[in-house]
């Protein structure tokens, strides 16, 4: 989850049109040198047409759009993190790092912080990415503390360090109560911890209060079978088949994993 667009989800579409409008304005200025104070509000409004263009999946008019204002403006730590972004996106790891490194360098904070510790998490490079992410944490004012916490508990459970992942997603439940993914988490780490018999009890606390979760259900099944308990993990998947919300992609997902035991 990228802070790029939680932000901008948030924002009206009538801001795009006044957007289009000013870089329409701006170019048709009487001056033929634009001052300082122009380029920077034109870098500024391409790299709000990017994050329009990245919300709506148009990624080579994102890159055209971020790098516009990277050009107008070169050390913008908020271009620079999109374009960080943008290249992960595409696939290549390495030039989305050397983004993220220009704009902490730029001075970006705790957002880029936990972005790039994202990108060193899928990269397996945990030491490096454990780094980054309690450097996220380190302002109390940062509103996406939830998932920082979510990826340092990653970065823990790729280091071996079962006991502070198990704590780190706790801490992370405790910034939004009304979700399971940090539960789901943790769950996780206790099976790599080989803690089955609790890690089973967390997943059937979470089916009693989301029984169309597929999360839920394929890692409550994937501790059942780990314990060989095919009978009780049938009885789940038929139970979560059961549930009016389920999709139709999940049933037959469902259906499937149900024949996968029926096999054996």
């Amino acid at each position: 989850m990228n802070n790029i667009s939680i932000r901008w989800k948030q924002r009206s579409s009538i801001i795009l049109a006044m957007i289009t409008a000013a870089l329409l304005l701006s170019g048709c200025s009487g001056s033929n040198k634009p001052s300082d104070e122009d380029q920077l509000k034109r870098a500024k409004l391409h790299y709000q047409l990017g994050l329009d263009a990245l919300y709506k999946n148009r990624l080579p008019k994102a890159f055209e759009e971020f790098m516009l204002a990277e050009e107008i403006d070169p050390n913008q730590p908020e271009v620079l993190d999109a374009l960080g972004y943008a290249w992960r996106i595409r696939g290549d790891l390495e030039k989305s790092e050397g983004y993220y490194k220009r704009a902490l360098r730029a001075g970006a904070g705790s957002a880029t912080h936990n972005n790039y510790g994202s990108l060193l998490l899928q990269m397996k490079k945990f030491d490096k990415a454990k780094v980054q992410l309690k450097k996220a944490l380190e302002d109390p004012r940062y509103r996406n503390q939830f998932m920082a916490f979510i990826n340092l508990g990653d970065a823990y459970l790729g280091l071996k360090q079962f006991d502070e992942a198990i704590r780190t997603y706790q801490k992370a439940g405790s910034f939004n109560l009304k979700q399971t993914i940090s539960r789901i988490k943790e769950a996780e780490a206790h099976v790599a911890y080989n803690q089955l018999n609790y890690a089973q009890a967390l997943y059937e606390e979470m089916f009693k209060e989301e029984s169309a979760n597929r999360a839920v259900v394929e890692g409550l099944v994937n501790v059942l079978k780990l314990r060989n308990d095919r009978t009780t993990a049938r009885q789940y998947l038929g139970k979560f088949m059961e549930q009016p919300s389920v999709s139709k992609l999940d049933r037959a997902w469902a259906a499937d994993a149900m024949m996968k035991l029926n096999r054996r």
